[in-house]
Order: structure tokens, then C-alpha cells, then sequence
């Protein structure tokens, strides 16, 4: 159900796992055959546990089947043991059997305990929609935990909103940070000898490069290659010596100290699975971290440049983005300095989904919309996109209440599952 791709950390397929609890004064073959049914309508892919509750928990979502009345005191029996091993407990009714007054009983039960619960109940179709959001926000949450992001260098100095609080982002999502002084990264590509990179340019992604105009336009962008793959992997190597899923770099101190960018190896680590952000912001790196563990894809990261509020259109630009969001790509100087490799990616036209979440947790802010149009505005960060918010009012959040100027762009509508997944 979910799998982040290649090289970068790996989260494993979302299993969802179903425990039965039955009364011993039901027919045991008509409850049976009354499950094979229920389960058959869903159409989930899940596993059939029945009452061997002895990995309950364990699963990205592990799902009590109230299948008849009468088994609140099977519930209660067990309850002290579960409540260790799960976050909130989801009772699957199929109204049958006295399945929803049991499951009621239990859930008032549960209210009183201080525990948290779910009644999964009402048409098939609507409840394995609810099921397979749940196990993917399961998931997620699972594979969070296991998350170590890196920050290579200090955020740089122009994000002056952009803080965050590392004892809230493990304690609630389980990351851990680790600070890299950014001295690290530039010995490393100074290391970098050029005669190991046997590369070629068109292999710097899945698919070949259209470079044609770019190459004539911009001959220094040739050049300026060999010296952006030394970054590619001098960052690959300082994620594999501190075991890092993705990082935030403070990447313009690359400017005056290797004379290039970071912008080329950003795309080609991002489209290898791991989270890879710019300019040391962590919120940005956080919001990349949870869409990609939500989603199993990449986030871009860039910053609006210009709204209209009555249209509900932004334009969206930063000089790079993933590989693997693109259908195609051109390589240009970054934008800001006029040296290096910057990446102009031309994505899909479709649904999208914006959003940032803050570094302590706070607030969040989600919003969905139709990426309507790629552009390439001379006077821009390099990669352009023009997004229609579904709801106009919610431009107004950018011109009154954002949380720092990047946002994360996401492909797909995503609002649903961000929103249980943070309870923002």
C-alpha cells in the first residue's frame, strides 16, 4: 500500500490485520459465514486473525471485528494488554448480529478509560474507504519512528520565522535530529576526486535530460556539471556515515566555498527516496518528511511568488525539484547567484496538494488545488508552477497567517490523510 522508492529509507507495504471477537452463544458456523461475507463486501486486503490476539498491535492497523453481541466482557477481559500495544482501538461493525449495541457499549467503556476509539460503521464502500485511509496513516505513523533527518548547517539567516522545537518532533512523530556543521559537506566535496565520476549528465535522473536550448543559452551549466555531482555525492556519503533518511542543507554557503550549487544533487537524492531540502529550513524538511512517509512519494519544496487572491492562482518557483516529480526537465544556473546547476522541471498538470507544518507542531496549514500550468518566467527561481487552490478564501492564509515563506507541493489530494494523521 505505501513503499518509498530505491535508495533512501524504505517503509514496508501498510498490512491490515482483523481480530474477531464472537460470543459463544452465536452459531459459530452462521457467524462464519456471515464474516466471509462482510470481509468480501469491503474488499480490503487484510488478514483474517480471527481470536489469536497474540501480535494484536503489531500491524499497521489492527482492526476489532465486534461480530455479535455480547462480547463486552471479552473486550474488557483483554483491554489492559491492548492498551499497551495500540494507539487507539477501531471497532469494525456489520450491523448484524447486535455488532453496532456491542460495539457502543464498548466505545462508552473505552471514553471512560480515558482511551480512544472508533466505530467503523455504515455502507461498504464508505467504510473500506475509512479503512484504507486508516491503515495508511497507521503506517506512516509507524515508519516515522524510525526517522533520523539531518540538519547540514545552521537554517540560513533570512528564516527568521522558520524555528523548531526537536524534544515536540520526537516526542509526538518520533524523529530525531542531527546538527552537521556545514564544514563536514565542503571538505567532503573537496575529497570528491573527479576522476571517479565515469558519469554522464543524462544519468543524473531516470530519464534523459532535454538540455538542447539550455546548453546553448547557458554553456556554463556544461561545465558546472562534474562540480554538482561531487556535492550529489558528498551529501550520499554523509547520509550513509550518520545513517540519515534526508537532510536540510544551508545550501548558498556552497556558493563562496565551492563556487556551485546543491540544487542538482537535491533533485537526484530526493528522487532516490530520501528527503533533501534547502537553505536549512526544518519545518520545510519535516513537512517533505511526513508527505513522503504519508505518500510514498517526493514533496517540492518552493515558495509562492505571486497570488491572486480572487482567482485562488499562485505561482510557485524554486530552483529545484525531485526527478521523479517531473515528466521532464532543463538545466539552468541557480537563479539568486548565476552559477551552478539549477533545475527548471515541468510536472504534470493535476491535482495537488500544499502544505506546511509548523517546527514545534502547533498548527498546520493543508490546502488542494489543480497544478494548472508549468512556467518559465524570466526573474524566477528556475522551476514554476502555477497552482488553482480549490477554495480561493484560503490564499488568505499566505497574505495573513503563514508559516514561513516554503510550503511543501504534493501530488494527488492529500488533505484527508494529512489531517488524521497530525489530528491538525
Amino acid at each position: 500500500m505505501m513503499m518509498m522508492n530505491k535508495k533512501g529509507y524504505v517503509g514496508q507495504p501498510a498490512d491490515i490485520a482483523v481480530y474477531t471477537l464472537t460470543s459463544s452463544l452465536h452459531d459459530e458456523v452462521a457467524v462464519n459465514e456471515e464474516t466471509r461475507r462482510f470481509l468480501s463486501e469491503l474488499a480490503v486486503d487484510c488478514r483474517l486473525m480471527g481470536d489469536n490476539y497474540e501480535d494484536f498491535g503489531r500491524h499497521s492497523l489492527s482492526l476489532l471485528y465486534v461480530r455479535t453481541g455480547g462480547t463486552e466482557g471479552i473486550f474488557k477481559q483483554h483491554f489492559a494488554t491492548w492498551r499497551q500495544l495500540t494507539r487507539k482501538f477501531y471497532l469494525l461493525t456489520s450491523g448484524k448480529s447486535n455488532s453496532l449495541a456491542a460495539s457502543m457499549e464498548i466505545l462508552s467503556f473505552l471514553r471512560r478509560q480515558g482511551a480512544d476509539g472508533e466505530i467503523l460503521h455504515g455502507p461498504s464502500d464508505e467504510v473500506a474507504k475509512r479503512i484504507v485511509l486508516l491503515a495508511k496513516v497507521e503506517q506512516a505513523r509507524k515508519s516515522l519512528r524510525a526517522v533520523k533527518l539531518g540538519i547540514i548547517g545552521k537554517p540560513s539567516d533570512w528564516l527568521i520565522s522558520s524555528s523548531y522545537d526537536t524534544g515536540v518532533l520526537e516526542s509526538r512523530l518520533g524523529i530525531q535530529l542531527k546538527e552537521i556543521d556545514i564544514s563536514e559537506l565542503i571538505g567532503e566535496v573537496k575529497r570528491t576526486e573527479a576522476s571517479v565520476f565515469a558519469e554522464q549528465p543524462s544519468t543524473f535522473a531516470e530519464q534523459p535530460s532535454e538540455l538542447s536550448e539550455v546548453h546553448a543559452t547557458n554553456p556554463s551549466v556544461v561545465q558546472a556539471l562534474r562540480g554538482a555531482l561531487r556535492i550529489y555525492h558528498a551529501l550520499r556519503k554523509l547520509l550513509e556515515d550518520n545513517h540519515l533518511q534526508g537532510f536540510t542543507l544551508r545550501c548558498f554557503d556552497l556558493l563562496g566555498t565551492v563556487h556551485n550549487t546543491g540544487c542538482m544533487a537535491l533533485a537526484r537524492l530526493n528522487s532516490e527516496g530520501y528527503v533533501a531540502g534547502c537553505e536549512g529550513d526544518v519545518p520545510a524538511m519535516i513537512s517533505m518528511m511526513v508527505a513522503r512517509a504519508l505518500t510514498g512519494v517526493s514533496g517540492f519544496q518552493a515558495n509562492p511568488a505571486r497570488i491572486n487572491p480572487q482567482a485562488g492562482e499562485m505561482l510557485f518557483a524554486h530552483c529545484t525539484i525531485p526527478f521523479d516529480m517531473v515528466r521532464s526537465y532543463e538545466l539552468d544556473t541557480h537563479f539568486e547567484s548565476g552559477i551552478g546547476v539549477g533545475i527548471r522541471g515541468y510536472m504534470n498538470e493535476g491535482p495537488v496538494t500544499i502544505f506546511k507544518l509548523a517546527g514545534d507542531l502547533s498548527r498546520m496549514f493543508v490546502a488542494e488545488g489543480m497544478l494548472v500550468e508549468n512556467r518559465a518566467e524570466a526573474g524566477l527561481c528556475r522551476t514554476q508552477q502555477v497552482i488553482r487552490l480549490a477554495d480561493a478564501e484560503q490564499t488568505r492564509y499566505f497574505l495573513t497567517n503563514p508559516i514561513g515563506n516554503h510550503h511543501i507541493i504534493i501530488p494527488g489530494h492529500q488533505a484527508a490523510a494529512l489531517h488524521e494523521l497530525l489530528g491538525l
